[in-house]
Order: structure tokens, then sequence, then C-alpha cells
């Protein structure tokens, strides 16, 4: 590969090392070559018996402050708070959620549940499903809403929470707890997420991916 994307993941310090160097990184395979975790990370923390990267998303999310979510290709990926700043500017096309629905953008199943998030951050997936009636005979279609307001920037993940033994010891898989951008990145990000143009911020995403990765501007663009 002929950018500079290049590491192993063996530990949690390499996976914080990897968002803090590289700004954005794919947890999984994508269109571009090579650039994600999964390529990179070796089988025992992949999916072996032990504490792995499962287990490290949450503690790299809070002690890198970065963005977490399915930001592409309904897949998740790490993005650091600077360059979170441009990624969410371009895919929000500049307009915040309260702009985006009225101008008839948003349908309203997004709006209910994006305002459950608002009104009730940081929230736990299993409580927000609860204060939303998600369940059979009620309201149906979380996870394409949640993963639809994750890809346009509006939620993301800001921790996992796990379920705790008598013993106080974790186990089974991390429940999500979502949030808005502007509370878990806060005043630097709302206040300056839409300081350059859209254009301005697709620019600087397309340079910085296309010397991180060596991909061509097509291959970014597909990926962006």
């Amino acid at each position: 590969m002929a950018g500079k994307f290049d590491f192993q993941v063996r530990s949690k310090q390499d996976l914080i090392d990897a968002v803090l160097q590289f700004g954005i990184v794919p947890l999984f395979r994508n269109t571009i070559e090579g650039f994600s975790v999964e390529e990179h990370v070796s089988p025992e923390v992949w999916f072996g018996d032990g504490e792995g990267v499962w287990e490290w998303k949450g503690p790299v999310i809070s002690e890198t402050g970065c963005a977490y979510g399915k930001f592409l290709f309904h897949k998740a990926a790490f993005i650091s708070p600077e360059w979170f700043l441009d990624f969410a500017n371009f895919r929000r096309c500049g307009d915040d959620f309260d702009t985006l629905f009225e101008n008839g953008e948003a349908p309203r199943s997004d709006r209910r549940l994006f305002d459950l998030v608002r009104e009730n951050e940081p929230v736990l997936s299993n409580r927000l499903k609860a204060l939303g009636d998600y369940r059979k005979g009620g309201y149906t279609g979380f996870d394409t809403v949640i993963t639809r307001l994750q890809a346009e920037t509006y939620v993301l993940i800001s921790d996992f929470v796990y379920q705790r033994d008598r013993f106080g010891q974790p186990y089974g898989w991390g429940i999500a707890e979502y949030s808005t951008p502007e509370r878990w990145l806060g005043e630097s990000f709302a206040e300056h997420v839409y300081d350059r143009t859209p254009e301005e911020s697709y620019a600087r995403l397309t340079e910085h991916l296309c010397a991180l990765t060596g991909a061509g501007e097509r291959t970014v663009k597909r990926f962006l």
C-alpha cells in the first residue's frame, strides 16, 4: 500500500495510537484496501479467547475523545475530534438536524428517535428502545433509523456498557450508549462544525485520505 496507514493492533494502546495518529480508522474492511483495523489486527485480539478489540472500543472512545459510530457503509469507524469536524460538516451538508427536518429532508421516524436521543443523552440502546416503545406491537425500524442518524453524523456511540455478574465482572456484549456529537464532543464541535463550507471540508478529507492510504481521488470519493 502506497500510503502511510501501516500499523499492527496487538493491544488497546496500539488502537489508541492509531486513532490519534491517523485521525480516521475504520473498524472493518471497506472500499480502500488495507484501510481498516480488521486488516491490521492480531488474530488473538480480534476474535480470541481473551480481551480484545471488542472490549477496547469503549476505553478507546473515552481515552481519545473520538467520535465512534456506523459512519461508513453502515459499519463502524473511529474518527478523531479534529477530523470529525470536517467529516460531519461534509455529511450534514452544513445543516443541523432541525434544519434538515424543516427542509423536508428527514422523515418523522428520524425526528422522533433523534429527539429521544437528544432529550436523554447519554442513553443506552435498551433504554432508548424502551423510551421509544420500539418493540413487537410498538414502533419498528429502530436499527435502520439509528444507523442512518449515525451515517448522517447527528448521533454517535459515546461508550459501551457491560452487564456484570455477581462478582462484579463484566460479561456479554457491550450495550451501546448513544449521544449527539454536540453533547459528546462539546463546544469545540458544536461551535465550529460549520466553520468551513461542506466543499472545503470534503477537499480537506480527500487530501488527507489520499495521502494516508495511497488511494486515488475516485476511490476516496466513493469511500466518503
